[in-house]
């Protein structure tokens, strides 16, 4: 059976991996970002398959919006992907009590308002997947909005796999810890070990295995990694 997929947070780099690998295994996917023309060029190459809904997720009547395009595109949503974020990588002395906000508005009510859609979708079970990154379990220096923010969305991860397990809904939190490897980042970086970066494509091929997961044997977290840590 076909399942609709929804990517909120979609851009160069891993959101577009997550977005072929999921039409590659027969999904339908809506694309969730702010940029209109960004996403109009993704979904026209993507084909049928996708439609991009320009959203703003801090937004809950968009929010709301978006999730009634994709299901009057596609039917109710089966798998969501909660990968937006947005931060100022400043300190505690430097980032402003807005900028800390919007972090967290960003990486954790987008994540809320999202969820809160699909499980709606979801009377016969889904999958619900957080991207997270090293700051959701050790804070970093100069990043004091996006490490609380990301530790915001990991608590939320576990705690809808607690309230939504029974229900057959799998709730999973990934740890990206390290830099994925992007167009921008080879372009800033030409002479960069490439052993020392996440391949999108090969993440993608990670989140589909936690979609395929039986419910005997759920994973909770997961913890991808490149070989070569520069960090």
């Amino acid at each position: 059976m076909t399942q609709t997929a929804v990517i909120a947070g979609v851009g160069p780099g891993l959101g577009e991996s997550l977005a072929r690998k999921f039409i590659e295994e027969g999904c339908q996917v809506g694309l969730f970002a702010r940029s209109t023309g960004y996403l109009a060029e993704l979904s026209e190459e993507l084909g049928e398959q996708a439609v991009g809904v320009p959203t703003d997720i801090t937004d809950e009547d968009r929010v709301e919006e978006a999730f009634e395009e994709v299901r009057e595109s596609f039917g109710s949503v089966d798998i969501l992907v909660n990968h937006a974020s947005g931060a100022a990588w400043k300190g505690a002395r430097e980032i402003s009590p807005d900028e800390f906000e919007q972090a967290w508005r960003v990486s954790a009510r987008g994540a809320l308002l999202c969820s809160q859609q699909a499980i709606a979708d979801m009377d016969d079970g889904g999958t619900i997947i957080f991207t997270g990154a090293t700051s959701a379990v050790r804070g970093r220096d100069g990043a004091v909005g996006f490490s609380a923010a990301k530790f915001a969305v990991r608590g939320m991860a576990e705690s809808m796999a607690r309230e939504l397990g029974p229900d057959g809904i799998h709730v999973a939190h990934v740890v990206i810890d390290g830099q994925i490897d992007t167009p921008a980042l080879r372009r800033n970086d030409p002479n960069r070990d490439e052993n020392s970066l996440l391949d999108p494509d090969e993440i993608a091929e990670s989140y589909w295995h936690l979609v395929e997961q039986d419910e005997t044997a759920w994973t909770l977290e997961l913890d991808l990694r490149p070989s070569v840590e520069e960090f």
